[in-house]
């Protein structure tokens, strides 16, 4: 269930006065797993968004649920004012794995490394990413991260837009340590994807991947 409440808090919406839930995200096995987890049958429906994407949501009425949403630390309208959530520390890792595949990234590629020394130079970079416009969930998250692996990652503010959108950023090695530990569980939910990158990434440097675990679980 924390996984559910990490897609919550990102892709999802509290409707006020409806006591309803609405789900959106353009991966559709991502709205599956969201009402399969939940034991729903709700349709999902296809939408085209302004800039010609297609976006699949799903919205039902639960107001039990809605209820508990609401006091773990979810609201309507949550993006500029969301905070901390109130999720038992051994559910963190599932609940974070739910911000991540909301709208977080992980980003892997091999660059030529900027040197006039060597030609054959490459750097290949992982990095994971949590976006949110609000600050003091980035705060908490990273707080969080920081307390149960010792990952330290950088948060920094765009503020060109009107509201200004924040990025939680972790660099290689706080990666590896934090891909592991999200997915550790082989049969824990979580969107294809971004699983199989980490998966790549974990099958080409498998002595790095062993070492950041046992510094995890020591």
């Amino acid at each position: 269930m924390a996984y559910v409440v990490g897609l919550t808090a990102t892709d999802g919406c509290l409707l006020t006065g409806r006591r309803a839930i609405n789900f959106k995200s353009a991966d559709k096995d991502l709205v599956l797993t969201y009402i399969d987890l939940l034991g729903r049958t709700n349709k999902i429906v296809e939408q085209r968004t302004r800039a010609g994407r297609i976006v699949y949501h799903v919205q039902f009425s639960d107001s039990r649920l809605y209820r508990w949403f609401e006091s773990i630390g979810l609201t309507p309208r949550k993006s500029l004012t969301l905070g901390a959530l109130l999720v038992p520390p051994e559910f963190l890792a599932s609940l974070v794995r739910g911000l991540l595949d909301g709208d977080g990234s992980i980003s892997n590629a091999v660059w030529k490394a900027d040197t006039s020394r060597r030609s054959d130079y490459y750097y290949e970079w992982l990095r994971v990413r949590f976006a949110s416009a609000s600050r003091p969930h980035l705060d908490w998250l990273k707080q969080q991260l920081s307390g149960a692996l010792g990952v330290r990652g950088w948060i920094w503010i765009d503020n060109s837009r009107t509201h200004p959108m924040g990025c939680l950023s972790y660099g290689k090695a706080d990666s590896i340590a934090l891909l592991s530990w999200l997915y550790a569980d082989p049969d824990a939910p979580s969107l294809r994807r971004k699983r199989a990158i980490w998966d790549d990434y974990a099958r080409r440097h498998p002595n790095w991947i062993v070492q950041e675990a046992a510094s995890i679980y020591a």
